[in-house]
């Protein structure tokens, strides 16, 4: 198993990868990583860019800090699925451009065109529209996380759980791929999986 140090580097690593490949901007996005009763994660204002461990913040379950950052406004959302999921141990949270895209449909539904969305995706919960930071949007995503690994904020951006850093960065990096395929297929024909192909799938692998 993978010590402490391990996940908190594996977490900057992601953190840098998703900033240069674009899917995040500025000081967009924050991610996460749970250790016993104490959450790693990213800093409130920083960028996931050149991401180093001295750059994280340290909270208590319960959002008290453990040391002098000052955790992502957006620590009481991820503090709501750790206290929801505890297999949880990592939590990703991007803007990333084709997932916002999506949040922002009236209708933000996809079709299962790959087996993948079904692996690590599905079933995606879709969390209605709250400020930024708000507490309500905490709230929202808590009740959301009790049937959902994959979530996405309305206007705004997904939210992946996995029980590794590795398993959460896979699960938004399909739900990225998914949410292209989306809009490079609306008005074709599409010939989605049917429920025979997704319970075959289901049987196989399991939910997400």
């Amino acid at each position: 198993m993978s010590s402490d140090r391990d996940m908190i580097e594996a977490l900057c690593t992601a953190g840098d990868s998703f900033y240069q490949r674009g899917y995040a901007h500025g000081s967009t996005g924050n991610l996460s990583v749970r250790v016993g009763d104490r959450v790693t994660i990213t800093a409130t204002g920083g960028s996931l860019r050149g991401l180093h461990p001295d750059q994280l913040a340290h909270v208590d379950l319960d959002g008290r800090c453990l040391n002098q950052h000052r955790p992502s406004k957006e620590a009481p959302f991820h503090l709501a699925v750790y206290r929801t999921r505890p297999e949880a141990r990592a939590i990703v949270h991007l803007h990333s451009p084709w997932s916002v895209a999506l949040s922002c449909l009236e209708n933000p539904e996809v079709a299962p065109v790959t087996p993948y969305y079904y692996m690590r995706v599905a079933p995606l919960g879709i969390v209605p529209y709250f400020r930024p930071g708000s507490p309500a949007l905490a709230v929202a995503v808590e009740a959301t996380a009790r049937g959902h690994r994959c979530m996405l904020l309305r206007n705004h951006g997904p939210i992946c759980a996995g029980a590794s850093v590795a398993e959460a960065v896979d699960r938004a990096e399909e739900l990225e791929a998914t949410a292209r395929l989306h809009f490079a297929l609306r008005g074709e024909k599409i010939q989605p999986l049917g429920p025979t192909e997704i319970e075959e799938l289901l049987r196989t692998f399991g939910t997400p």
